[in-house]
């Protein structure tokens, strides 16, 4: 759209204008960011990997090589198998590429439904204040105050004992972390919320008839977004921890199922003779909680306004 040009005014540019203008500001702080934008190639590559190892595995993950010499049991990186091979003589780089599958699906999934629990509880503690916000706040602070891992053991715990181990699968834990880290997320809507209701343009809204659910949703939500994208990005990183750890300790995903935490599970006997089962695991999962991190900081300083 056109500038319009007033005589005897100012030219200023109309909203669609204003809106590519804010979006190249955006772009153009990101980009200063260098880790950032290293992370974010990092993540685009991983999740590649991920979504195309079915394609870019040489080997089922689950196949056991008993025949060919250069893949027995803990056989280190040759031409057959470049990483080498675990325990049960499975190839280790289509093991970490499946189990790439595994972590970020699961935790993308849990940041999902941590953002929209924490959302919802949030936008409604925040906007309608007095007797609601003091009692999802309180249900919020037993959420903070049990510490995390803890509480993951004990829930996944009671589900393995009352079916069976097997059960603790994708949608469980999923629905574990996803169910209980949403805390965080519900307090900075909160804040969010708290400052926005108060704005001229969510009273015009009320004044002209919009319901409660609109206006928190149409109105308000969007104005709250960038911050909502930052920490839903560092969750992602920690949700890929605590699913690792989980894992680790043999309440996470079962094996013959490949992940980066029950691989490194399965390693930890074999560290001294096979290091490499351990080595090439706990890389995977440093270098994406790293690339992870790196992107939220790069996104926090290019939608923060104090940084304009």
């Amino acid at each position: 759209m056109a500038t319009t040009l007033v005589p005897g005014a100012l030219t200023a540019p109309v909203p669609d204008d204003e809106f590519r203008l804010e979006r190249h500001g955006v772009w153009k702080r990101f980009r200063k960011h260098r880790l950032a934008l290293v992370g974010a190639v990092v993540i685009i590559l991983i999740a590649l990997v991920a979504i195309f190892a079915k394609f870019l595995a040489p080997a089922d993950p689950n196949y056991i090589d008993q025949v060919n010499w250069q893949g027995t049991p803990l056989a280190p990186g040759v031409a057959h198998h470049v990483l080498g091979t675990d325990e049960n003589g499975r190839d280790l780089l289509s093991r970490l590429m499946f189990g790439a599958q595994i972590s970020l699906t699961v935790a993308f999934s849990a940041v999902l439904m941590e953002l929209t629990i924490g959302t919802i509880v949030g936008a409604i503690a925040g906007y309608y204040g007095g007797w609601t916000d003091y009692a999802l706040m309180r249900l919020t602070d037993v959420f903070l105050s049990i510490p995390l891992l803890p509480l993951l053991l004990v829930l996944t715990a009671i589900v393995a004992a009352s079916s069976n181990k097997a059960a603790l699968g994708f949608g469980v834990i999923v629905v574990i972390i996803g169910g209980t880290s949403w805390p965080a997320v519900a307090r900075l809507v909160r804040a969010s919320f708290l400052s926005l209701r108060e704005k001229e343009f969510c009273e015009a809204a009320r004044a002209l008839g919009n319901r409660d659910g609109r206006i928190i949703f149409r109105h308000l939500l969007p104005n709250a977004v960038a911050p909502l994208i930052v920490q839903g990005t560092l969750e992602i990183a920690n949700v890929i921890i605590l699913e690792s750890t989980l894992s680790f300790l043999g309440f996470g995903i079962q094996p013959p199922t490949a992940s980066w935490g029950n691989m490194l599970a399965n390693a930890e006997s074999n560290m001294a003779i096979a290091p490499w089962v351990a080595i090439f695991p706990g890389l995977c999962i440093l270098v994406t909680v790293l690339a992870i991190n790196y992107l939220g900081d790069g996104l926090r300083d290019a939608l923060d306004p104090n940084m304009k």
